[in-house]
């Protein structure tokens, strides 16, 4: 009884009455329609203006539809707190566009109505149609209105900021010279090894580990589950067809093919138009005979046949599916092998003399190579009639019964055990994530209840109950002690890898200093010699630029590039590669989109600072699985307007300046929020999600 009552609330009138309900309250506020009738207290005001619990329940439902399946990661404060946000915004704004004597005209909403489709009868605008949908929302087409004019007020400031930005040709020549901007660099990565296999990992390093990081090693919460499974593969092993079943059928569908053969005929017509049907007949028997004496048919249709068109063809008429051509027609087809000629046949356009000229017939499947796909038919019909009557009785057995043994007698379905599995699952069946809720849930868990029925695709349904509960515990050190050693190991390995990467680093920054030292030596020798000279502008035939010259900076620098990239690593850099079996990698022209390099490496490129005279950037960063990677930028190309596609210019023209107005808007937005007089009731929300006021 009970469980027939649950069933009727779940019905469909229900939820549809509940949904148009929701719908409404949704899209025009449960304060536009009730709000005349019930009075609440307001749980916020901004400069004043109150808003109610109505106003942030519209919100929150708002907000469950907007974000979907991401709101089940939300709890009710957090979902309560940003639809409360918005509605603060909504109110912040409206008073700040009354302030600035903002509106929207008539003009303007009569036009929008005037286009709303939901008001339009075969794409015109029709009156009653209008005030019935208006009436519809439980409102008068006054509040309507009002509505409308609000949103469309607040939509005008948003899109004024959002739509009023632009973008200069410096601002978009700088973005693609960022964008677009290439680097050449070499990487050596590290990766931990095996470099501290000597090194012994001691008992009291694992247990201090163990105490110090004891909650790593423990076990959640787990449950048991008895269930049983109603399945249609189950029930289809039930079900015998017998083989006269599986015969008759097989001959039933092979007649039925071979009625739907095609057959192509021709045919000799003597109309009874000019002639009687009697005079006809003979006629039709003259040509028989003739066709008895050796005459060819085509030849006697073109000369005797009344139909013109055919006898052209030798008489042809084409092919029929058994419905083409007259039901006499068709009758004597039947009973004719394949070029035999009937006996005359009479129809409404006269006597026919007909041929089976050509049979399409394909060759029908052997019994054998069918009986296996008609008993899966005639299993199928029979398994989805048991399968409905069978689930429309197991959420009464769920419900009533004290376990699952009332089910599994009545339904023959096996009673079975699952593994333990946690909250977030577990395996095979209990992987699907409604029945890991429903072993989880308090009706189940903790009083102790059937579940109800839960499907798990078409053709499987599923009661459980919890058999065992399984307490959340810290394994014992004896269970852990292998993968802490290992975890120390690795730990041990990556501070060996980084300590490698350091030492490299430092030696290639060392080396790095003593070239820089050579190459100033040699600069102060030349001004040196240049003195000597006296100021002369030639030397050795070349010409010597004066000082006060402006150079090409950037030809400078693409050469100091060129000779940094030829130099060579020192000895002691040499050697630890050699030793550690490590060698550089190079990557020229990566882009900081690019998906052929590992995303860190790629991004710590990026971060990195542009070369200058020529001198190498260097850095390192640790990757996710401990690898120490040393890196040296030896070049920045930035990227060019000329070289990026015309057709791409203006959708990065759109999207900048639409950014740059959403950032403009939502500054204004909040300038509007630390400008207002805001008070808010404060919820604090605890585990199960209740208010705590």
């Amino acid at each position: 009884m009970l469980q027939k009552i649950r069933d009727r609330s779940q019905g469909l009138i229900v939820k549809v009455i509940v949904g148009l309900i929701v719908a409404v309250f949704a899209l025009w506020g449960v304060e536009s329609i009730i709000g005349g009738f019930v009075a609440t207290p307001p749980i916020a005001e901004v400069n004043g203006e109150p808003i109610n619990e109505f106003q942030l329940q519209e919100g929150v439902q708002q907000l469950l539809g907007t974000l979907g399946e991401q709101a089940s990661s939300l709890d009710p404060g957090r979902l309560e707190d940003m639809a409360m946000n918005q509605l603060i915004d909504q109110a912040v704004l409206h008073q700040a566009a009354e302030r600035s004597e903002l509106a929207v005209s008539d003009d303007q909403l009569d036009r929008f109505m005037l286009e709303a489709e939901m008001f339009q009868i075969d794409g015109v605008f029709d009156s009653d149609l209008a005030v019935r949908t208006i009436a519809s929302m439980g409102l008068s087409v006054g509040g309507y209105r009002d509505d409308l004019s609000r949103r469309m007020l607040l939509s005008q400031i948003a899109n004024a900021y959002a739509g009023s930005n632009f973008i200069t040709s410096n601002e978009l020549g700088y973005l693609i010279e960022l964008q677009q901007q290439t680097r050449n660099f070499r990487e050596l990565l590290i990766a931990p090894g095996t470099r501290t296999l000597d090194v012994e990992i001691s008992a009291g390093q694992i247990a201090e580990y163990y105490e110090q990081n004891e909650q790593e090693f423990r076990e959640p919460e787990t449950v048991q589950v008895e269930y049983v499974t109603l399945d249609k593969e189950a029930i289809g092993d039930e079900i015998e067809v017998t083989a006269e079943q599986l015969q008759s059928r097989y001959d039933e569908q092979r007649a039925e093919y071979q009625e739907a053969a095609e057959r192509r005929a021709s045919h000799i017509l003597f109309e009874t138009v000019a002639i009687s049907e009697a005079e006809a007949l003979q006629q039709a028997e003259a040509a028989l005979q003739r066709l008895g004496e050796g005459e060819s048919f085509a030849e006697l249709a073109s000369e005797l046949s009344d139909d013109t068109v055919s006898a052209e063809a030798g008489g042809d008429i084409g092919y029929s599916d058994g419905s083409a051509f007259p039901p006499e027609l068709e009758e004597a087809l039947d009973a004719l092998g394949e070029g035999e000629v009937s006996a005359p046949v009479v129809s409404e356009f006269g006597v026919h003399l007909v041929q089976l000229t050509e049979l399409t017939e394909d060759d029908y499947p052997s019994f054998e190579e069918e009986s296996q796909r008609i008993e899966s038919e005639l299993k199928g019909a029979e398994v989805e009639l048991i399968y409905l009557a069978r689930l429309e009785e197991l959420p009464n057995l769920a419900f009533e019964s004290g376990d699952l043994g009332a089910i599994s007698e009545q339904m023959a379905l096996t009673v079975r055990q699952s593994e333990p599995f946690p909250r977030d699952g577990g395996f095979g069946l209990f992987a699907e994530p409604d029945l890991v809720d429903a072993a989880y849930s308090d009706e189940v868990l903790l009083d102790g209840n059937n579940s109800d029925v839960i499907e798990v695709d078409d053709s499987q349904a599923v009661v459980l109950r919890v058999a065992q509960i399984n307490e959340s515990f810290v394994r014992p050190l004896d269970e852990v002690e292998a993968e802490i050693e290992v975890l120390l190991r690795l730990e041990m390995e990556r501070e060996a890898a980084a300590a490698l990467g350091e030492e490299l680093l430092a030696a290639i920054e060392a080396d790095q200093a003593i070239q820089a030292g050579e190459t100033d030596d040699e600069v102060g020798d030349g001004e040196a010699e240049g003195e000597e000279i006296g100021g002369e502008e030639e030397v050795e035939g070349e010409e010597v630029v004066d000082s006060e010259e402006v150079v090409d900076s950037e030809e400078v620098v693409d050469d100091e590039e060129e000779v940094e990239s030829k130099k060579v690593d020192s000895e002691e850099v040499k050697t630890l590669l050699a030793e550690n079996e490590l060698e550089w990698t190079g990557h020229d022209g990566i882009r900081r989109d690019s998906f052929a390099l590992d995303q860190q490496i790629v991004q710590r490129v990026f971060a990195m600072p542009t070369p200058v005279d020529g001198v190498p950037s260097r850095g390192s960063i640790v990757l996710d699985d401990g690898s120490f990677v040393v890196i040296e930028l030896t070049g920045v190309t930035p990227g060019a307007l000329e070289d990026f596609p015309e057709d791409q210019v203006e959708l990065v023209e759109n999207a900048l300046a639409s950014d740059m107005g959403a950032n403009d808007f939502e500054r204004y937005l909040q300038t509007l929020r630390d400008s207002a007089d805001i008070s808010r009731r404060q919820q604090a929300f605890d585990e199960s999600g209740e208010a705590d006021l």
